[in-house]
């Protein structure tokens, strides 16, 4: 198996002219390219050490990409950082990563006293200290250190369901393993002009970038998403093929309907990172006209895991709510969901419903100084638990039902219970709470709370709102409040029955996430 290594230096021997990248109005080659990651390398060996972790706190961009291939390719670990965390979120990460080099495009803050060195790729009173120094950098006197495919390559920071996030060590073997497998099933050819515009933090962002560098094909980067904005460059830079999460594909047909923009050289567009209603895939094909891949995975998968092709001939069929079937090399089971930790076994060809476990060269080495829950999401034979649930049909399609997990998938990101029912129990007025996820129109779901007073407290829905804000990244803020008097039903040992608080939301749906 490669290490990411392997596809620039592919790129450089078979396709060094043709256009690598296109931002903001620059453009480079892939020797250009090749070039710039080299000094990354030259430039991390004068900062760190081989095995060391660089954390990335940026917008999209093609230093951000260049990074991406960069800092693992010069044998250091990078740590993508969520650019809507708060405060200490970020810190937590940067602390728990031993992060030695913050490399970031704003003000770093307190993250500053948490690392070595801080190099700004944004310009400061008028000099860019990133871009000085990779201009400085002499890749001739760097060695890159020897690399495995068992090489950690990157920390990338999820939610965590004990109320910390976990950082999910994605090795070189698991990246490159996801590039093959695109290759072998969504095949990226020479003259495609993919579209990035899914933040680069997030596993959607950063899911083809090895895949697109082996076949030679440009990466058009957008530094974040607008949809008028978005629509105009798939028709200036004649974009082939485009990753959405759905509540993007549903501003992008708002902003079509309301600003017809020529669209024809997409060849496809793929969704994941959250579920998605037919009536968005309806729209979208009508308004987009290209073929539509629905995709399945997590981060822990490097991210992908399931692909549906065609998805728009399956419209209105129930082949049109599956997000396909397993990458070649991946096994998908459905399992016992309360079973414990060890061997898993599916339970028949067409199944029944269970837990969606998955094994293959895609699967993570486990989460960063957390045996316990690499224990609890690790089987010894190779097989993720991903808490998700549903069954396969006769034809081995992966149907999702609900999820296991405490956890919310709102706008593409996951949104662990615990850690908004942790914000809200500081504040003093709060004597109970839980969260949980409802259906909604724009972000697929919701966070809801549902909190019980303390005698005598007076707390109003904004009140608590802006609480959390202060705490914990806007998008895990829940976007409504229900007060109760009385307490929140509970099962004989005391745990609370979320089921019972989700049951209303939910009534008249066929499944248990939107």
């Amino acid at each position: 198996m490669y290490t990411v290594r392997e596809p620039m230096r592919h790129a450089l021997a078979q396709h060094p002219g043709r256009t690598a990248t296109v931002c903001g109005g620059r453009t480079q080659t892939y020797r250009e390219l090749a070039d710039r990651v080299d000094r990354v390398g030259a430039l991390l060996s004068s900062l760190s050490e081989p095995g060391d972790r660089i954390a990335l706190w940026a917008n999209n961009s093609d230093r951000y990409l260049e990074l991406f291939i960069g800092v693992p390719s010069a044998g250091r670990v990078i740590v993508p950082h969520n650019t809507r965390w708060a405060e200490p979120e970020l810190a937590y990460a940067t602390a728990d990563a031993g992060a030695s080099v913050l490399i970031c495009d704003r003000d770093p803050g307190g993250l500053a006293d948490l690392v070595d060195q801080v190099i700004r790729l944004d310009t400061v009173d008028g000099r860019n200290d990133y871009g000085e120094r990779i201009a400085a950098a002499d890749p001739a006197e760097f060695t890159p250190p020897e690399l495995t495919p068992d090489s950690i390559a990157g920390l990338f920071y999820t939610g965590g369901t004990t109320g910390t996030s976990k950082g999910v060590m994605l090795s070189h073997r698991n990246l490159m393993a996801n590039a093959v497998h695109s290759q072998l099933v969504q095949p990226f050819e020479h003259d495609d002009r993919y579209l990035t515009v899914a933040p680069m933090f997030h596993a959607a962002g950063v899911a083809y970038v090895y895949a697109i560098a082996w076949a030679g094909a440009a990466n058009i980067i957008l530094p974040a998403f607008e949809p008028h904005q978005t629509l105009d460059v798939i028709a200036s830079e004649r974009v082939t093929g485009v990753l959405l999460v759905p509540t993007m594909m549903s501003a992008v047909c708002e902003a079509l309907t309301n600003q017809p923009t020529d669209v024809s050289s997409l060849r496809w567009l793929s969704h994941g990172a959250s579920p998605v209603t037919q009536k968005v895939l309806r729209r979208t094909s009508e308004l987009v006209g290209c073929e539509l891949i629905h995709l399945y995975g997590a981060t822990e998968l490097s991210p992908l895991t399931t692909i549906n092709r065609h998805e728009e001939t399956y419209l209105g069929t129930d082949r049109g709510r599956s997000c396909g079937r397993a990458y070649p090399g991946i096994e998908v089971a459905i399992v016992d969901p309360v079973a414990g930790v060890g061997p898993v076994t599916g339970i028949g060809p067409v199944t029944g419903i269970g837990e969606v476990a998955v094994r293959g060269p895609n699967v993570m080495a486990g989460y960063w100084n957390k045996p316990e829950q690499t224990a609890a999401a690790l089987s010894a034979d190779g097989w993720y638990r991903t808490g998700d649930v549903g069954y396969l049909d006769e034809d081995g399609y992966l149907y999702l039902v609900d999820r296991a997990k405490d956890m919310i998938v709102s706008g593409g990101e996951n949104v662990y219970c615990t850690e908004v029912e942790d914000a809200i129990y500081q504040h003093p007025s709060v004597l109970e709470a839980t969260v949980i996820g409802v259906p909604d129109e724009r972000w697929g779901e919701a966070v809801h709370a549902v909190v019980v007073l303390r005698d005598e407290h007076d707390l109003t829905e904004v009140e608590l709102i802006a609480h959390c804000r202060e705490l914990i990244a806007s998008y895990k803020v829940p976007k409504s409040v229900s007060f109760q008097t009385d307490p929140l039903p509970k099962s004989g040992p005391g745990k609370i029955l979320k089921r019972e608080l989700r049951a209303p939301f939910w009534e008249g749906t066929d499944r248990a996430v939107n």
